[in-house]
């Protein structure tokens, strides 16, 4: 009990040093850790990003595959046609050669539809990805601001400052200042 009674004077004198520099440690490590967390937000939005122009390049490659699949189908189809003796081009063959065509166009059309519309989705996740590490680095600037008003009470506090402010309105209407007596507002 003796040490401690005989360090309480360095120790008093020193508490506002400690908690200063604990206060900066926490200060840094909440802007690190914003810094960080938007820079993994905005890695996640730049994969999305290019999962979004893959699956367009897939579209491309899917209606690739699709025209080599009509060809090969088309093929077939005036073979068996000119096999049972059905001059193509007109009647009846001319309108399965239609109907095959428009029914290609469509597919190519869905196709291309269906991945501007995913494309689409993954751009809007990626952007709502960078929103989200917008926020986190404002939360860590808020934390750092709430850190540095907690260590300046806190060293006000133990300098013998005072945060109550004892001021108020008096009878007359205005206001009391205790820190400029002369003054009224």
């Amino acid at each position: 009990m003796g040490f401690l009674a005989a360090a309480a004077p360095a120790l008093t004198t020193a508490a506002p040093y400690i908690s200063a520099g604990t206060s900066i440690m926490k200060y840094q490590a909440q802007g690190t850790l914003g810094k960080f967390n938007e820079a993994s937000a905005n890695r996640s939005g730049q994969v999305l990003d290019n999962q979004a122009i893959q699956i367009e390049q897939k579209a491309e490659f899917d209606v690739a595959q699709f025209n080599k699949t009509y060809e090969k189908v088309k093929g077939e189809t005036n073979v068996s046609l000119a096999k049972s003796g059905v001059q193509t081009g007109t009647g009846s063959a001319y309108n399965i050669a239609l109907s095959n065509a428009l029914e290609k166009r469509l597919q190519e059309n869905l196709i291309y539809y269906n991945s501007r519309v995913a494309a689409a989705n993954k751009r809007e996740e990626a952007n709502f990805a960078r929103v989200k590490g917008k926020i986190a680095r404002q939360e860590s600037r808020l934390a750092q601001i709430g850190t540095l008003a907690t260590a300046g009470t806190t060293l006000l506090r133990m300098g013998g400052g005072s945060t109550q402010y004892t001021g108020g309105m008096k009878s007359d209407g205005n206001y009391y200042d205790p820190y400029n007596p002369g003054t009224t507002e």
